[in-house]
């Protein structure tokens, strides 16, 4: 569907929002929204044990926010309300460029950094919509929030319901449901304007239809058009000359010169139908669809300037994906049956600019001539021509799960929760380095002006078996215990890497443009097992086996099964993780708890034949927590401290040519603590919340894999990258957010005014202190990407409230505030032009809503 049907879609639903007519509406006024509720209130009810309890009286650490909420602070995506969860960190995905949509989350300081390549380890965090996961790899879902009935934080491990991904926590986005009572709606509509940037806005409207007493329709329509505020300016790049010819080459940007060049389009829309089967069984069906467009970069060069970057290249990014999902309730005897189940299909398309790669290298090699004295980058005439890579790029991620699960009466004093969970998500990766007017016999076989090419097919599977146990020991004490059994399997087959010139069967050079004679198709596998470089050297037959995968040359990255072919490397593993809960009521509004979870992550396959495969890492979790309901309900105080020990975490960095490793590194450990709060007082509300994290490695960790993480710099090529006692990167140690808010009747209406402040530290951007160029020199990556700067920002908000109607004047990041969601360089050796990912700056608007 083109954006022009989106905006259409959208359009139809809000013309029918605004046409219904007084009769249709069969509903009371709307109530004002009252005070902004970030955090604990105790009729706020969530499912964070898979059970519907109010947050007050769940022993565990949730924090949540609800529909009022989500609409008074002005929240639709994932960056907005992870400033509200102090627990809760994220960066852009690995090489994601800060392209909406590619986004990683931490939790409680679990971060390694480099995490978020398509090959790359799984999440640490899960990402649940309604009953399903939408965990994804290579940067989650960023689902248009709408119509949301809240958002749920849980801190700590969750692998005992959650599962694989929910290692360090789980962030669950639940939607409302249709209602049968009467039909209701809502229209929203936005216009804004960004600081040293362009105009922007959204509409939104959502209708609640029944369609008959035992069946319900409820149906969202968005679009969002935020305004860019980078500018790609002018500017050149010159290359060392051809030694042969004394000609330097030099490019400019000219074709490509915008201002506010960074725009992004969403559009899309959610349905979902109840339909009470019966008193005892109910079926929802649901389905979203999602279109993101971006264009331009999300990162400026502070080398060129504020908000301003120098890009060669076209950029741009389309990320949609539609998920259906049913989900079955029903009681068997006095028992609560719930299966659900749900099938995502993304699909991502992205063009970039990678002409930093190019700077780096011809100044890596500028003793040689650089590029043009070390590498091929030639026309089929022999003519030198520009190294600018184009990386065009496609994803198609697929995802299936299921799961069944039963619940004991939520009233008994000894009470279960159990069930069997499967999922199979898939990827398929396309990567193709285009290099204009490279020659046929120096590109990749088959693919003419291609000098790099990545095709693979990815699988990673999930089995498991789950079950926990509450008893009352008396009617204050409570102990839960619970288990969860897992098997992974993973699987990675393909081709990746440079292509082989075919002149004299495979061995005359210049071999490609990079001139890598082990690298890519020739290390594909022949008809009788061996890789083509060693076919070459013996003189044996060079026949390549089938390919396995459609647009291929060839297979590198498999395993050779004699009489087979070509067979996906794979990766397995099962284990069991666990929680131990304790919690006591001493008095009415007090609940203390203790808890001992552990989560885990799969351990999964390296594409380099060289480099091992990386095996599952764990994290242990020791709790101690309070919830506190004061002054007859009008307070909240919550908070809870704990350790966290996370063994032989996995971590990624861009390795040799710019490969994504994957290693397992040294334990870590994590002490913390979160406190949060607020205070209703009828007009007036208060609310805080905060986090600090100290998240530091235990032992050396090690250039080159070292099962005992006691390495040394030897001189034997191994280095300590990152000594014993090194932060974690990417999460701050402290982050905070307080809130206020007033509301007074004004004759007919109520008048309202809203500040929200939020804080977070500096941070490390990388956790390496040293690295190796392939040139063999030693450098700091930390250092020269540089630390996430530590930032403030405030955002306020004056309105008014009538019957049915509200307006709204906002200011957000009302000082401008340059604060830092990520750092990033364009391939492992491009230190020299490190990028900032930047918060949104200042934004003036004006909301109008309207319920009917």
């Amino acid at each position: 569907m083109s954006l022009f049907g989106h905006r259409a879609v959208v359009a139809a639903l809000l013309s029918s929002v605004a046409c219904v007519t007084p009769a249709l509406a069969q509903t009371t006024p709307a109530e004002p929204a009252p005070a902004v509720q970030t955090d604990n209130g105790g009729d706020i009810v969530v499912t964070a044990t898979k059970r519907s309890e109010t947050l007050q009286s769940v022993p565990i650490a949730v924090q949540a926010l609800p529909t009022k909420a989500l609409d008074q602070l002005n929240i639709t995506n994932f960056a907005q309300y992870a400033k509200q969860l102090p627990s809760v960190s994220f960066q852009p995905a690995a090489n994601a460029g800060g392209n909406p949509g590619q986004i990683v989350i931490y939790q409680r300081g679990i971060a390694a950094g480099g995490e978020g390549n398509h090959s790359g380890s799984l999440p640490a965090v899960g990402v649940y919509l309604d009953e399903q996961p939408v965990t994804t790899v290579g940067g989650n879902l960023d689902v248009h929030i709408y119509d949301v009935a809240r958002i749920e934080s849980l801190s700590g491990p969750q692998g005992t319901l959650f599962g694989a991904s929910s290692e360090a926590g789980t962030v669950r986005i639940i939607t409302n449901k249709p209602d049968l009572s009467h039909f209701y709606g809502r229209a929203d509509i936005e216009g804004n304007h960004v600081s040293k940037g362009g105009f922007g806005g959204k509409a939104e409207g959502m209708l609640n239809i029944p369609l008959s007493p035992d069946i319900a329709l409820r149906v969202v329509g968005f679009y969002e058009r935020d305004a860019g505020y980078i500018d790609n300016v002018a500017g050149t790049r010159t290359f060392l000359p051809d030694p042969n010819t004394g000609a330097a080459i030099t490019v400019n940007n000219a074709k490509f010169v915008k201002k506010d060049y960074n725009d992004t389009e969403i559009a899309g829309g959610r349905a979902a139908l109840k339909i009470d089967l019966d008193s005892n069984w109910t079926v929802t069906p649901t389905v979203m669809y999602q279109d993101t467009r971006s264009h331009g970069a999300y990162g400026y060069d502070p080398k060129v300037g504020d908000l301003k970057l120098q890009h060669f290249l076209p950029e741009y990014r389309r990320d949609r994906y539609v998920q259906a999902a049913l989900t079955i309730e029903g009681k068997v005897g006095n028992w609560d049956l719930t299966y659900a189940g749900a099938y995502l299909d993304r699909k991502a398309a992205q063009s970039s600019d990678y002409t930093d790669y190019a700077e780096a290298y011809d100044n890596l090699y500028s003793s040689v001539g650089g590029l043009a004295g070390y590498f091929y980058y030639k026309d089929n005439a022999g003519k030198q021509i520009a190294p600018l890579q184009n990386v065009l790029a496609t994803d198609h991620f697929k995802k299936l799960s299921q799961e069944l699960r039963v619940a004991s009466p939520a009233g008994d004093r000894f009470r279960i929760v159990a069930g069997a969970f499967y999922q199979r998500q898939s990827n398929d990766i396309h990567q193709d380095y285009k290099v204009a007017g490279l020659a046929d016999a120096l590109s990749v076989n088959g693919h003419p002006g291609t000098l790099w090419l990545t095709q693979q097919h990815r699988v990673d599977k999930d089995y498991a078996m789950f079950g926990e146990a509450s008893f009352d020991i008396t009617p204050t004490i409570t102990a839960t215990a619970g288990a969860r059994a897992f098997i992974y399997d993973n699987s990675l087959i393909g081709f990746f890497g440079f292509g082989r010139n075919p002149s004299g069967n495979y061995a005359d050079t210049p071999y490609n443009g990079a001139g890598s004679s082990r690298t890519g198709v020739a290390g594909c596998f022949t008809t009788t097992g061996a890789r083509l470089r060693d076919a070459v050297d013996a003189g044996t037959s060079t026949a390549f086996a089938p390919g396995a995968l459609p647009g291929s040359p060839c297979t590198n990255l498999g395993t050779y099964v004699g009489g087979v072919g070509v067979e996906p490397v794979k990766a397995s593993g099962q284990g069991v993780t666990y929680r131990a809960n304790l919690s006591w009521k001493p008095v009415h509004g007090v609940l203390l708890y203790g808890t001992v979870s552990r989560g885990f992550r799969p351990g999964g396959i390296n594409r380099r034949a060289d480099v091992a495969p990386y095996a599952a890492d764990y994290l242990t979790n020791y709790e101690f927590g309070a919830k506190t309901t004061l002054l007859g309900g009008k307070a909240h105080i919550n908070g809870a401290i704990y350790q966290e020990d996370w063994d032989k975490f996995q971590f990624s960095y861009l390795g040799a040519n710019s490969f994504t490793e994957i290693h397992n590194g040294p334990n870590a450990r994590v002490r913390g603590v979160e406190l949060n709060g607020n205070l209703n007082l009828g007009g007036l509300s208060l609310s805080a919340s905060g986090a600090y994290n100290d998240a530091k490695t235990r032992k050396n960790l090690c250039l080159i894999d070292d099962p005992t993480y006691t390495c040394a710099d030897t001189g034997n090529g191994n280095i300590v990258s990152a000594p014993a006692g090194t932060h974690l990167p990417i999460t701050p140690r402290f982050k905070g957010t307080a809130s206020a808010r007033y509301t007074v009747p004004v004759g007919s209406f109520k008048a309202y005014g809203q500040g929200v402040v939020a804080y977070q530290s500096s941070a490390a951007s990388d956790i390496r202190t040293a690295s190796k160029y392939p040139t063999g020199d030693v450098y700091n990556p930390a250092a020269l990407l540089g630390r996430l700067a530590a930032f403030t920002t405030a955002d306020f908000a004056v309105g008014a409230e009538f019957n049915r109607f509200s307006i709204e004047l906002f200011l957000q990041n009302a000082f401008d505030s340059r604060g830092q969601i990520g750092r990033f360089q364009e391939c492992g050796s491009c230190g020299q032009r490190p990028y900032i990912i930047p918060i949104v700056p200042q934004t003036v608007g004006v909301r109008l809503h309207s319920d009917f």
